[in-house]
């Protein structure tokens, strides 16, 4: 396993980290603390998680990702040996149930974010806390035209960091990171940080696959030059990059059958670019999904590729990635892929 710093903190983490977001309602917890076991076994040590998993979110279950976290930690004794990631959940109306449906990045929804997952997560810190997404009107989850709302309402930035500067002050949040966020919101979070207003971020999740590579235009420059560096989530585009549904398939229990409204890694560009890649790796002796996998795991401006499974099979091929560097050969292949469809799932 290769380690990286997390941005400018004294914190290593794996160059992959164990997504959880199943936990709790695709996987149970006996489960999880297999994933988390045998993760941990082959070097992983940071683990990413959010307050309103498990996904799909629901009343009932959201939280309880969290909760099988903290048992594992709780029953193997290793909180000092886990770097844990989580998030706090941003403006949205489709959470009634999350602190009353008004989800803000101030001081109070902060606070009380982080006192809830403290407790089920059963301990007194978390190693880097997340902000979900902007508490801003922008073009995230896909979207890729700007839309300016001027009347719109947000939390300052100034207000949003005075409250993590109290908790991580508190002791209870070592480092803090940006998730599903745009230049100009990482810009601002790091230069108010350099003028002495609050923790500096250390990290940016978003998304980044082949099906989506627009962060190296967008943010590349940004995490390299800021040291605030890309965690990729779904970088098996939610698993469609395995080529598992290809030709119609519909696995039984897998995401897409199991939530067939979520469009964002669908459509004839999609399965185009998936059925090339899908054909680019077989045609030079490669597992889809490790190729998929090695390639985000490489880029420079990168700290950890986020994998996620509900198998142990499926887990297990992807941790082995880590150790498969792909020839100048399979790269230019790539590239050329990439340059007939450039950004069709953003």
């Amino acid at each position: 396993m290769r380690y990286n710093r997390l941005g400018r903190s004294e914190i290593e983490v794996s160059a992959l980290c164990l997504g959880t977001m199943t936990w709790g309602e695709q996987n149970s917890e006996a489960e999880g603390f297999e994933q988390m076991d045998y993760a941990f076994e082959q070097g992983i040590n940071f683990l990413d998680t959010a307050e309103m998993y498990s996904i799909a979110t629901r009343a009932e279950t959201y939280g309880r990702t969290e909760e099988i976290i903290g048992n594992w930690m709780a029953a193997r004794g290793n909180r000092d040996k886990v770097v844990v990631a989580t998030k706090v959940v941003g403006p949205s109306d489709r959470f009634p149930y999350i602190r009353g449906g008004t989800t803000r990045f101030n001081r109070e929804h902060i606070t009380a974010a982080l006192e809830a997952s403290l407790k089920r997560l059963r301990c007194d810190y978390v190693d880097l806390y997340q902000l979900h997404w902007p508490d801003r009107n922008t073009n995230t989850f896909g979207q890729l035209a700007y839309e300016h709302d001027a009347e719109e309402e947000m939390t300052s930035f100034e207000e949003t960091l005075a409250a993590l500067d109290d908790v991580v002050r508190a002791g209870k949040v070592r480092t803090v990171g940006l998730s599903n966020e745009n230049p100009w919101g990482a810009m601002r979070f790091l230069t108010l940080a350099e003028a002495g207003k609050g923790p500096r971020m250390v990290s940016v999740q978003n998304a980044y696959s082949f099906l989506n590579r627009s962060f190296e235009t967008r943010m590349a420059e940004v995490a390299i030059r800021e040291d605030c560096r890309l965690l990729a989530y779904a970088p098996l585009a939610a698993g469609t990059l395995t080529g598992k549904y290809l030709d119609g398939a519909q696995p039984a229990g897998a995401r897409r059958v199991l939530w067939p409204d979520n469009p964002r890694y669908r459509g004839a560009q999609a399965d185009a670019a998936i059925r090339a890649y899908v054909d680019l790796a077989r045609d030079h002796g490669l597992d889809p999904a490790q190729m998929a996998l090695s390639f985000v795991a490489s880029r420079p401006f990168l700290t950890a590729a986020i994998i996620g499974a509900t198998s142990m099979a499926q887990l297990k091929t992807n941790i082995a990635a880590i150790d498969l560097d792909l020839s100048p050969s399979v790269l230019a292949d790539i590239e050329a892929v990439h340059k007939i469809y450039t950004y069709p799932c953003p």
